[in-house]
């Protein structure tokens, strides 16, 4: 099969359609059979096994479609619709306000084809007087190409981690158990990457850099060596592979972890302390100081184990020092989760398929959590369709007394900050997560009312992504996090982790101030599928680099616990 995945293919197929001007029954097909297949690992089987049509939303043509690409790796009817529409015109689509009917009329009105020709057409004004633009549209555009351009080169966590994984894995193969491992910015779990570094401890580095080399990812070797290979690989993103030997190894680690600025301090200690510290080893004069771990070298300093996640010279080496790192938690704390979509709105699978999938994953509960009324273009329930999703949540927790399933909502917050039903509804959840689906481009004071005046509701119990940024997409819309947290910790309302690795927010840089605040913060999916729940392993990651405890997140208590503090909200 070709790089891109299915769902990518069929979801160019819906873009090139929509700007194509199709009718949008069909686009809209394309679009739900790609969210659909997002969640489905075992695609390939179901082609050789002839099941493609058990799949919600997948008839005949898009059946043959998935199956011609699987075999072949090309799909005909695909490739002919590239050559209709130039294919760079998705590239428009990163550009924050630009959708597919706009792209279109820049097309045929302007001949504009790519990010380098829009941006141009802008600069000479040529959208001002253009229908359905004008200046401020404009205005628009050139901040968002702005965006792109400042953040080319750099990929989501959630696209390369897998990957990175993988070649891991297979490297694994080839060296002493252990001696393989996925560095920098990766490793440390930032949430935006710019390249993939794996290191390997080895005697042959030659044989472990040729297998590298030669693995189907690679797309181009950029540079050969038996210590450092270079390669570009099939989704875009360079990776780099370091050998060195295999008592250098754990120095190695720490030194290509970074981050830049951890190094240097940890350089400065070692050297007051008469030591030298690089990525050979740790030395006393011209001694090396054999450590056998990065546990073992940061003893050698003189102070406790530093994670990954925390080396970013943001307070750590300080409280190492002082001995008071925090116990970060882990994927095995969490019990259950919250922010869950079902096919009564946006999502595609049912409620008894999200709970089977989540029991399947050991967890103890979760949390329903549709759109609300307001939200029609997510198929946002009514309140007869409330009712209809309650008793299907009694059934099921009448049937399996060893799990249980929270009824909430994912409440639109209105540009008053009023939610989205009235108060004989809200009052039957169990839960209440309030979020900004709309109006985004309030100013700053206006946002921060709208959302506290949300916060204080009694009904709300979480408020929802926070900053409602689209990592690499779009950037969030203007409010003050500080404040938001002062609220959550005065109006008691927990604040959730989005661990979408679309969103992953709230952002890991306010999660210490909020830690501080003594606010609760929830890891949650925003899943669309049973696929979607495994997102909470990006949320856990995001949770620890910004200095959470088992005891700081919510969804590690058991389900008594929960409900126990979703009612004391209520009586707030």
């Amino acid at each position: 099969m070709a790089g891109k995945p299915v769902p990518q293919v069929l979801e160019e197929i819906a873009m090139l359609l929509d700007i194509k001007g199709e009718n949008p029954f069909k686009t809209r097909a394309y679009y739900n059979v790609a969210k659909t297949l997002s969640g489905i690992e075992n695609l390939e089987e179901m082609v050789r096994e002839n099941r493609l049509k058990e799949i919600k939303g997948v008839g005949d043509a898009i059946a043959a479609k998935i199956d011609e690409y699987i075999k072949t790796g090309a799909i005909a009817y695909y490739e002919d619709l590239k050559k209709e529409v130039p294919h760079t015109l998705l590239d428009l689509l990163q550009v924050p306000g630009l959708g597919p009917k706009k792209i279109k009329a820049l097309y045929d009105q302007l001949n504009v084809t790519n990010v380098g020709e829009l941006e141009y057409a802008c600069k000479e004004n040529r959208l001002v007087n253009l229908p359905g633009f004008g200046k401020t549209t404009q205005e628009k555009i050139l901040k968002g190409i702005e965006f792109i351009k400042q953040h080319k080169g750099e990929f989501l966590f959630g696209d390369v981690y897998r990957e990175a994984e993988q070649i891991k894995d297979r490297l694994q193969k080839v060296v002493a158990e252990g001696l393989a491992e996925v560095c920098g910015s990766i490793r440390r779990r930032k949430e935006v990457v710019k390249d993939i570094d794996i290191l390997v401890g080895s005697r042959d580095a030659g044989k472990a850099s040729s297998v590298f080399a030669k693995m189907p990812e690679v797309a181009e070797v950029l540079l050969a060596g038996d210590t450092k290979t270079s390669c570009r690989l099939q989704s875009g993103i360079e990776a780099d592979l370091r050998v060195v030997g295999e008592e250098a190894f754990p120095y190695a680690l720490m030194y290509f972890t970074g981050s830049k600025e951890h190094n240097v301090r940890l350089r400065g200690i070692a050297k007051r302390q008469g030591l030298k510290l690089n990525e050979y080893g740790l030395f006393k004069d011209e001694r090396l100081l054999r450590c056998r771990s990065e546990e073992e070298i940061y003893r050698a300093l003189g102070f406790a184990f530093i994670p990954p996640e925390l080396r970013e010279d943001m307070g750590e080496v300080e409280a190492a020092e002082e001995g008071t790192l925090p116990k970060l938690v882990e994927m095995d704390d969490i019990r259950g989760t919250f922010h869950v979509h079902t096919e009564f709105s946006d999502g595609v699978d049912s409620v008894a398929k999200i709970a089977d999938a989540a029991r399947s994953m050991r967890l103890l509960y979760i949390g329903i959590s549709d759109h609300s009324k307001s939200a029609y273009y997510a198929g946002g329930l009514s309140a007869e369709e409330l009712r209809w999703q309650w008793d299907m949540i009694d059934a099921y927790n009448h049937e399996h007394p060893d799990f249980y399933i929270f009824k909430g909502i994912e409440s639109d917050i209105l540009p008053d900050g009023s939610l989205d039903y009235s108060e004989d509804i809200l009052e039957k959840f169990d839960f209440v997560i309030a979020s900004v689906h709309s109006n985004f481009t309030l100013k700053r004071d206006d946002q921060m009312r709208r959302i506290i005046a949300a916060m204080k509701n009694p009904y709300t119990t979480m408020l929802g992504h926070p900053t409602g940024r689209l990592l690499l997409s779009r950037e969030g819309y203007e409010v003050d996090m500080k404040a938001i947290i002062d609220a959550a910790a005065e109006h008691d309302v927990i604040i959730e982790l989005n661990a979408s690795p679309y969103r992953l927010d709230v952002d890991w840089r306010h999660l210490r101030y909020a830690k501080e605040k003594g606010v609760v913060i929830s890891i949650n999916p925003d899943a669309h599928s049973t696929g979607g729940l495994a997102e909470i392993a990006y949320g856990v990651g995001i949770a620890r680099k910004g200095w959470q405890e088992k005891k700081d997140i919510l969804n590690t208590r058991t389900a008594d616990e929960v409900a126990k503090i979703f009612k004391k909200r209520r009586q707030t």
